[in-house]
């Protein structure tokens, strides 16, 4: 479009702005393509294009069938790796788990020992000092029975 095909009509001017509108001339008979009327007019096919466009058309479906396939078996793939990933992590948490709580029963067992241990020793020092208090009783009734027996004797 040329620039004189152009009209331009101010309508208003203000501080926010400005208005106008544009006037565009009516096409010209030139610039308007030509359409027919009626779409191309096919050329008949002979019997050996057609069975070449069979067999081509045959030949993409079996190829796209064939990709369908690939694609499909490349995803079960994937899902038995990620399934199997699955179970193998679970394995490996599972076997953590279980030395975790046996290692924590081993040192709770040691700890019950050690404090059984404790009790025990604790316990003979015990007896022997009862046994040496008891010793020591003795000793002293023997030694105040015979004062006893030298003061009779007075």
């Amino acid at each position: 479009m040329a620039s004189s095909d152009i009209q331009v009509k101010e309508l208003e001017k203000r501080a926010s702005g400005q208005a106008f509108e544009l006037i565009l001339s009516p096409r010209s008979k030139e610039s308007v393509p030509e359409f027919p009327l009626s779409p191309p007019k096919k050329k008949d096919l002979s019997l050996e294009e057609i069975q070449k466009k069979l067999e081509a058309a045959e030949e993409r479906r079996k190829s796209h069938e064939a990709e369908v396939l690939k694609q499909l078996a490349e995803k079960r793939e994937h899902e038995k790796e990620v399934l199997q990933k699955a179970i193998e992590e679970n394995n490996n948490f599972s076997k953590m788990a279980e030395e975790k709580l046996t290692h924590k029963m081993e040192a709770n067992k040691e700890n019950r020992e050690a404090q059984m241990a404790a009790k025990l020793e604790r316990l003979r020092e015990k007896d022997k000092h009862i046994e040496e208090v008891r010793k020591n009783k003795g000793e002293k009734l023997k030694v105040f029975n015979s004062f006893s027996k030298v003061l009779k004797s007075f």
